[in-house]
């Protein structure tokens, strides 16, 4: 096989990020060699026989840094968060261009998310979107939805990421939130231009399908639901470390009584899901080696889905195929029946995530409970039921908290992160609870602006349970931009 990225170096590559020599495990597979891949495998095996060989020194001389954040732009703490933001648009744009590097070219320009993410991201660009509609920068949007178009028609999906080694998973499919952003600026026709990326998108989540029996709960990304139901789960291709983070994956697999295999899909999952890591995924809530993820149902990815259903029933009928329509529609109708009736517990009056392997609910409380409520699946009395148990344990003083666990995992408490603050109020805001989606909307966009004004910086997550904001945990340190972040921040202070 030609070698042809970074990541697949092997020896070298497994050298470099075993032994550290970038502090961040992102940094390697982002660099640009300066020669063949050939060439470096074949120097780096006859250079390391020689006395004195100089590992950190040899991928000096051979890869090229990837290229850092903008580093003449200083914040301006005179000015609003607000103006901020407007200037930070051009700061994180990327125009079109080639690297012989790990980066897939896109054909129009975009938003990279900020810091050590050089790259755009699937599901961070819906709500950057958000800010860029407020910003009135529709030619932006538009832009990121054809890449994202391109993407689909190139690959069958969206990858996590414009990286290759991104390829084989995906993120939460918000493609047909951005088509329905953009319709209502543009029109209804938007919804039937982008149709077709939308079915193949539709066509890869639920590869495998027909082969669901019996004796065949899952295949891929669909799983057979006990009554006979479809719904979605995610997965990765790979079962291998994720070049991105080759040493903490792999660290990771010595502690785990799971085969090494099995646990790198699990956390290539959890990549897919976005909420890269979180108790959530974890069997024992203080253990991330007990992760399981592709055994878990998730509510917040089958309500995307139901959208996605919805969106291309639309987009089927508004073209002039009601046969197509009408199928869309009896396939959202199922799916939503299935998500009230086996992601929804009676008895804690919550929505929760399935894990179909031990055929019960997992019973951890986090925030994907408030996708239903947002894509309005949900009925009045589980909406009460989800909103009573939010006032109740998530509200904390800057925002709603992702998870109750405390676990040092980023997506877990005490961390809020902006999707998710604009998922839950919104959806709040449909049911009625507008006093609480507002005061979700207050504390968080307050929480952004306290540290916005003792940093200069638009971060990509925050501590919402404590008075200062600034947030921690994870695998890597907190990032500045941000674009989800400023993208929320616009839509909620308007």
């Amino acid at each position: 096989m030609k070698i042809q990225y970074i990541h697949e170096l092997g020896p070298l590559f497994e050298e470099v990020q075993m032994k550290n020599i970038f502090p961040d495990g992102k940094t390697f597979p982002d660099c640009i060699a300066k020669r063949s891949m050939e060439d470096l495998l074949k120097g780096y095996q006859a250079g390391k026989q020689q006395p004195g060989f100089d590992l950190k020194e040899f991928v000096r001389r051979n890869f090229e840094l990837p290229k850092a954040p903008d580093s003449t732009y200083t914040s301006d703490l005179s000015r609003s968060p607000q103006e901020h933001i407007n200037d930070l648009w051009n700061v994180l744009r990327r125009n079109p261009g080639h690297e012989s590097s790990s980066l897939i070219s896109l054909p129009f320009s975009y938003i990279v998310p900020g810091g050590r993410f050089r790259e755009i991201y699937y599901w961070d660009s819906y709500f950057t979107m958000l800010g860029l509609e407020i910003s009135h920068r529709e030619d932006l949007i538009r832009n990121m939805i054809d890449n994202f178009a391109f993407l689909i028609n190139r690959y069958g999906y969206i990858p996590n990421g414009n990286r290759t080694y991104f390829l084989g998973r995906s993120q939460p499919p918000f493609f047909a939130l951005m088509v329905r952003l953009l319709s209502e600026i543009k029109g209804t026709a938007v919804l039937v231009q982008y149709l077709s990326e939308m079915e193949k998108e539709y066509n890869f989540w639920m590869s495998g399908y027909d082969m669901l029996n019996d004796s065949t709960s899952s295949v891929k990304r669909v799983v057979r639901m006990p009554d006979g139901s479809t719904l979605n789960r995610y997965w990765d291709e790979s079962a291998t470390p994720r070049p991105e983070s080759y040493r903490e994956d792999v660290e990771l697999s010595h502690q785990s009584e799971q085969p090494a295999d099995q646990l790198f899909r699990h956390l290539r999952a959890a990549a897919e899901s976005g909420w890269d890591f979180s108790s959530r995924w974890f069997s024992d809530m203080n253990r991330f080696d007990t992760i399981h993820t592709t055994d878990i149902v998730p509510v917040d990815l089958n309500c995307l889905l139901y959208y996605l259903e919805h969106t291309l029933a639309d987009a089927f009928q508004q073209s002039g195929n009601a046969a197509k329509a009408s199928d869309f529609v009896k396939r959202m109708t199922k799916r939503k029946a299935a998500i009230r009736k086996h992601l929804w517990d009676h008895t804690r009056s919550f929505f929760f995530d399935y894990d179909f392997v031990a055929e019960q609910l997992t019973g951890h409380f986090n925030l994907a409970a408030t996708f239903p409520l947002f894509f309005e699946i949900a009925t009045p009395d589980q909406a009460l039921g989800v909103e009573v148990l939010l006032r109740e344990k998530f509200l904390k003083h800057g925002g709603l908290t992702t998870t109750l666990i405390h676990s040092g995992q980023q997506w877990d408490a005490p961390n809020g992160w902006a999707p998710l603050q604009w998922i839950a109020s919104k959806g709040l805001m449909n049911y009625g609870f507008d006093d609480l989606g507002r005061e979700v909307c207050h504390r968080w966009t307050q929480t952004v602006i306290k540290v916005y004004q003792k940093t200069g910086k638009m971060t990509e997550k925050y501590d919402v349970w404590n008075e200062d904001g600034a947030a921690s945990g994870g695998e890597y340190p907190n990032q500045d931009g941000f674009g989800w972040t400023n993208g929320v921040f616009l839509a909620m202070m308007k």
